[in-house]
Order: structure tokens, then sequence, then C-alpha cells
């Protein structure tokens, strides 16, 4: 094997397909990234760990075809610091040399003929604009679970109908939805997964960006996701598609709905958990025209602190875990939230209200029935911390 490559589109190549090599390996040549070139001036890299499968493809003149595996971390890493020049690598007996301009890099290959056939993906089933896909997954992923005893909980759910996507997570104390428009090849399709959230968190995180991204889904009984665009696919493991109607719980008779403006909100937010403790909850006190928050960690430290806000219905008090606030808080991007609640031991529904909807003036729309028939998308459930005064 001998090539030459842009040194960037390696470094990039190589980041992507390295994501999957895990740090304990449970077979040594698991540990190796696969690098092939092709006479046609493909360069493929790809790894594997028997979970989650990833390859990337870029240009390259390949003066010689071959396959070779190499240790993949330390190619990553010395890709990573290599000048911004050329790169030219080349099979020398049972060594891989790496060169670009001064530096000159010698790794022992691994026997290729013990590596495990990638798994193939999926035929795709649709596309959605990558960056959109890859905010949704952003603002599902914290209300994630942790524990791995409940697999079905460290995963997101996606559910496809016709033209809709459905990406939700929850831990059971809360739950993360978001809804958005996708293009399936057949308008009929329809399919309920859930995959590892870290996976699919950190798939998202690496897409290019303005890439479309194609998902890959077959039939019943298929166990794998696939994920591609700009070059770069990777399949994962599919978790038990049992999951809860999430969608049932996120509607509500409310009997308070309050609107604030998300950014100063954070920040209030934000000082009073400084003194919070572990497991020590965030106060909210809406009232007509304002929101007083509150933290206290027993008699060393409190903090008090009131914003405006606008509020329909009862005057609410309820209080929530500071982490869950802002993790719901975070996934808002627009000018304006909105806290939906039917009591302070009730779940209470965060919500992002479109832009578009603003008064000429700034303030929150006063129009509440008008506000709840549009949203974002985004939505986000959390049980309350029950108050004991």
């Amino acid at each position: 094997m001998e090539l030459r490559v842009d040194r960037q589109k390696l470094a990039e190549a190589v980041a992507w397909a390295a994501r999957t090599l895990p740090s304990r390996p449970a077979l040594p040549v698991l540990a190796g990234l696969l690098v092939e070139a092709t006479a046609e001036g493909a360069l493929t890299l790809a790894g594997f760990d028997y979970e989650v499968s990833a390859r990337s493809r870029t240009e390259a003149a390949v003066a010689d075809p071959g396959r070779v595996l190499v240790p993949g971390r330390l190619l990553a890493e010395i890709v990573r610091n290599l000048p911004a020049q050329p790169v030219d690598i080349a099979l020398k007996g049972a060594e891989v040399v790496v060169r670009c301009g001064a530096a000159e890099f010698g790794l022992l290959t691994m026997p290729v003929e013990d590596y495990p056939t990638l798994p193939e993906p999926p035929a795709p089933a649709g596309t959605v604009p990558g960056d959109l896909f890859a905010a949704a997954v952003a603002q599902v992923v914290p209300a994630a679970g942790r524990d791995d005893t409940l697999p079905m909980l460290t995963g997101v759910r996606i559910d496809l109908e016709g033209d809709t996507m459905w990406l939700a997570c929850t831990d059971r104390y809360r739950i993360a939805a978001r809804e958005l428009t996708w293009a399936p090849r057949d308008p009929a399709f329809t399919a309920g997964v859930v995959v590892p959230a870290r996976t699919l968190a950190d798939t998202a995180k690496a897409i290019r960006p303005g890439a479309e991204v194609a998902l890959g889904l077959g039939g019943a009984g298929d166990t794998l996701l696939g994920v591609s665009g700009g070059g770069r696919g990777m399949t994962s493991r599919l978790l038990d598609d049992q999951y809860i109607d999430y969608r049932a719980r996120l509607g509500g008779a409310w009997t308070s709905v309050a609107r604030v403006r998300t950014a100063p909100f954070v920040e209030v937010i934000k000082r009073a958990a400084l003194v919070t403790e572990r497991g020590t909850p965030i106060r909210l006190a809406f009232t007509s025209g304002e929101v007083r928050v509150r933290a206290a960690s027993g008699d060393a430290a409190r903090a008090n602190e009131s914003l405006a806000a606008e509020l329909d219905g009862e005057d609410i008090d309820i209080a929530f875990s500071p982490q869950y606030l802002l993790d719901g808080l975070a996934g808002v991007d627009t000018e304006y939230a909105r806290l939906e609640c039917a009591g302070p031991t009730k779940a209470a529904l965060i919500t992002g209200i479109p832009d578009r909807e603003d008064g000429e003036d700034g303030e929150a729309p006063e129009d509440t029935a008008a506000a709840e028939k549009h949203d974002t998308g985004y939505r986000y459930l959390a049980m309350p911390v029950r108050l004991t005064s």
C-alpha cells in the first residue's frame, strides 16, 4: 500500500473512525484502525468494537492499493499533530510508514486477517439536515439515564411516522423530547427504535456541518441503526425497543402558565445554585409580574433573586433540582421559555415560545391560548422536589 493524502482530510477521517475504538478492547485487534486504499483513489478508515462501527472516506492519490490494520489511537494522535503538509503513507514490510514534511513515524501493523467483518449498514430510510439532527439530539440526551442496569433508559427513543421524527430520553424523573420533520423515502414509513444515547450524541456532535444525514433502518428483527452523511457513516446496535408512552405524558391540564426570558432566567438559576449542596432544590415562586428564585444550604448560605415574568392562572410555588432546570432550559433556543404546571407536586413542562410570537414592544406574548398552539418542537417534563415548608 502506498498513497498521498491531504493532512486535514486525513485528520478528519481518522478522528471520525477512531471514535469507536474501545479503551479496553476485548480483543487486541479491536484497538486497531482498518485502513484501506483502492485503485480508484478512495481511502477508507474504519473502527469497530462489536457494538458500534464507524467508517470515513476521503480522496487520496493511491499509487498502490492495499489494506492494513494499525494501532488506532496512536495513529489518531500522530495525524492530529502533523504539520499542514501532504501526508505519505506506505506499507514497508511489517511497518506502516507515515511521512509528513520532515516528520516520519513507523507503526507496526496488526494482523488484519483477525479483524472482524464490519457490519453492513441498513438501507437509508430517509434524510434529515445534519445541523437540525445534531441540535435535536443535543436537546434530549441530558435526560437519558446513566444506570447501565436499566439499558432502555440509557437510550434515545427514535419514532418515525411519515415525515415526522420524534427523539426522546427519560431517566424516570424527567422526559426530554423533540419533534422535527425529516424526508422519508417511503411516505408511509414507520419505525420505533432505541439507540444508546452516548453513541448517538457522540455521532451527532461529529457530523460534518451542513451535511445531509441519512438514517438507515430495516424492518422488524433488524438490530442496527445506520447514520451517514458527508463521507462518514456509523452503525450502532439497538437496545430493546420497549419504551414508555412518553408522548402521552407530555400533555396535561395546566392550571398555571408562566413565561420568562430564557437567558436571564438561566443566569439567575446558576447564581442561586452556587449555595446549593447535592440534593438541595431551587425554589421558584411565580406571581403576577415576577418569579422569585430561592435556594439555601441549611443556615450556611442562601440566595434570593427576582426576575420579570408573565403568569396566567394560579400562582406557582414549586422546586426542582437546579441541574434538571438548567438541562431543560439548555434545550430552549428561543428568547422566551414557557413553564406549565398543575401544582407543586406534579410534573411541569418546559417549552420554548417561537420568537416570531413576540410582541413588537419586546414583551412576552400575552395571548397564552395562541402561544400554546405553537412551540419549537422541544418539550421537557420534569418532576418537582416536594416542598417541606
